[in-house]
């Protein structure tokens, strides 16, 4: 499932938006400031940002800028705005923007654009590819390897490395994994994650150097070199 950043301060259109987008079986988080919004994109990792650029705390356009100093092209933008001037469009996309779409809109062109956008990134990317070590995942064919060994996954095992590896040497906590690989929300009681960990140590882990997986005490876990 597609995860969106929706960063727009007027709330009764980002309570539209976010509707009509979870309608569409994507899973949007919102922020209702931009500096705000920016400390989301930075910490989380999203397929999408959509983004007004008058904003309380940091402008869109200054969002979008720091966006692509981060993460370059990897993250699509669309500018969701009522600034809709030629040299207002000109500027947006100039700034890195994929799209450009001026208030007031039509929530079926906005969503026909979100997945315009989806379709031209899977088209684009070809096998995607994370390695760490001598460890790798192609997330095309679904297949894991380490030192060359085939490694074999359950569905959820294979979800929670991919987490960790498009979040490598960042310590992510235990709601956050739950959120993000079982789309539930944390529970005190629950020793999921940890039960899944030691699966996935055992079988990428065990008997291969360096060791990949880590235990951040009090805070969660990390995926790094040691």
């Amino acid at each position: 499932m597609k995860k969106i950043l929706l960063v727009e301060d007027e709330k009764n259109v980002a309570s539209f938006v976010k509707k009509g987008l979870e309608e569409e079986d994507f899973t949007v988080a919102v922020a209702n400031d931009g500096a705000v919004g920016w400390n989301m994109a930075k910490t989380e990792r999203y397929d999408l940002v959509i983004l007004d650029r008058m904003l309380p705390g940091m402008d869109g356009m200054e969002i979008c800028n720091r966006i692509r100093e981060k993460y370059k092209y990897e993250i699509p933008v669309i500018m969701l705005t009522a600034l809709g001037s030629t040299e207002d469009v000109i500027a947006g996309l100039n700034e890195g923007a994929n799209d450009y779409i001026t208030k007031p809109f039509h929530l079926r062109e906005l969503t026909a654009r979100v997945r315009s956008i989806f379709r031209q990134s899977e088209a684009e990317k070809g096998d995607v590819i994370y390695r760490i070590a001598d460890l790798e995942l192609n997330d095309d064919t679904k297949t894991v390897t380490r030192a060359g060994d085939i490694i074999t996954l359950t569905s959820k095992e294979y979800r929670l490395l991919l987490y960790f590896l498009k979040n490598i040497k960042r310590v992510l906590s235990r709601e956050q994994i739950l959120e993000n690989v079982w789309n539930v929300e944390f529970d005190m009681g629950t020793n999921t994650v940890d039960v899944y960990i030691n699966y996935l140590r055992n079988k990428i882990d065990k008997k291969y150097t360096p060791k990949l997986i880590h235990t951040v005490i009090g805070m969660g876990y990390v995926m790094k070199e040691a």
